[in-house]
């Protein structure tokens, strides 16, 4: 089920960038078919990137995020330095084959990073000062990918971490805490960036500045509207001929909407839906822990990102430059969101077990005595006792 929901979001994705792209690769003086002849060889890239990943043994893998995690920041370290900058962010690097997104990268090793986080240092993360240590290569990557600047994919980022965090049992006044400090950098971040911040909450008013910020909205609204019910037809948009930005990356679902419709909006979200069905379930059969908050973590980056993108392109959340997974054209995102699509059916052929890996309050953790805590971590609530004398439950 989760190789067919993916084969399906891939194949609809595929074709409607090959529909959407026609406007933009016209403009750049090239053929009309030129964008979609390079997504389908990063669609080639991806594939083999699954398949790797789908074979390869987890526990290797996770063993190795330190290391992951640490080239993921150097990417985007070396980006500061020698990225290429394009519509206003320094974001990529020129490997003349590809043009590399670090910041995609970082969070496939995100994931991996926080799995083996908790798997070693579950004992120490309920204590606020610990916590803050082991999970600093996340915040600091998601501090450089703010510095690009690319606000929507550092949120992604932390997101995918809190709920992998969540989920392994991080206290709800742990919780509590990361949102706040969440909350107060944000806000910090739109006080020292008065133009992000215009920007970014200029979806509450979009009809102030129509030739301006609130162009994009206006044009995806008016594409979105003359679609109707079934569409203009495959191929058939008008707003991809120079009047929508981007309408092959961030607003493809305009685009799709403009030429199927109503229905074919629908049938995206329905594919989103199912795929987060397949996915909880292979995350409750799961039976280790471990693997199953990569799942976690993989379900989190995909949806974080559909209903961020979708909600924007329809005016009811920021234009932040967010992609549609398996959809917008993007070399680098596709690939990484098909090697994470290999993670997740690799733990689905996963039989392993695992210990206890649960993130406990820290007084409990750290003051009962380690007889105690190793009784605590059996499945069984039978502890055995020094010979000649009675198990006790």
């Amino acid at each position: 089920m989760l190789m067919l929901v993916t084969a399906l979001l891939v194949t609809f994705g595929t074709v409607a960038v090959a529909s959407a792209s026609e406007g933009q690769a016209t403009a750049n003086g090239g053929s009309s078919v030129s964008i979609i002849i390079r997504d389908l060889i990063y669609l080639g890239f991806g594939i083999f990137a699954f398949y790797i990943v789908a074979r390869v043994q987890l526990r290797h893998l996770v063993r190795r995020a330190p290391l992951l995690v640490g080239v993921g920041l150097a990417l985007l370290v070396a980006v500061e330095g020698v990225g290429v900058s394009a519509n206003g962010g320094k974001r990529w690097l020129n490997l003349h084959v590809i043009f590399l997104q670090p910041s995609e990268i970082f969070k496939f090793a995100t994931v991996i990073f926080v799995a083996w986080l908790v798997h070693h240092h579950h004992d120490e993360l309920g204590h606020w000062k610990q916590f803050a240590v082991w999970t600093a290569p996340v915040w600091l990557g998601a501090g450089l990918i703010v510095i690009e600047p690319d606000i929507g994919t550092s949120s992604v980022v932390l997101a995918i971490a809190f709920a992998m965090l969540a989920v392994a049992g991080l206290s709800g006044k742990m919780q509590l805490r990361i949102i706040v400090l969440g909350v107060v950098a944000f806000l910090g971040y739109m006080r020292l960036k008065p133009y992000s911040a215009a920007r970014f909450f200029s979806f509450l008013h979009p009809n102030r500045d129509l030739l301006g910020s609130g162009y994009q909205l206006l044009q995806s609204k008016i594409g979105l509207g003359a679609g109707g019910l079934t569409g203009l037809g495959l191929g058939q948009s008008r707003e991809k001929w120079g009047l929508l930005p981007n309408p092959h990356t961030d607003f493809i679902f305009t685009i799709i909407g403009e030429e199927l419709g109503y229905i074919g909006a629908l049938l995206v979200i329905v594919l989103f839906i199912w795929f987060l069905l397949v996915s909880m379930h292979i995350a409750k059969q799961c039976t280790n822990d471990v693997y199953r908050l990569i799942v976690v973590g993989v379900l989190t980056w995909i949806m974080a990102e559909a209903i961020i993108n979708i909600a924007s392109v329809v005016g009811g959340w920021a234009v932040t430059g967010i992609p549609l997974p398996f959809f917008s054209y993007g070399g680098t995102a596709l690939i990484t969101e098909l090697a994470a699509i290999g993670l997740v059916y690799n733990v689905a052929h996963d039989r392993s077990r695992s210990s206890d890996v649960s993130i406990r309050d820290f007084q409990v953790t750290n003051f009962r005595d380690s007889f105690e805590r190793r009784a605590m971590d059996r499945r069984s609530p039978v502890v055995q006792r020094p010979r000649g004398q009675r198990q006790v439950r």
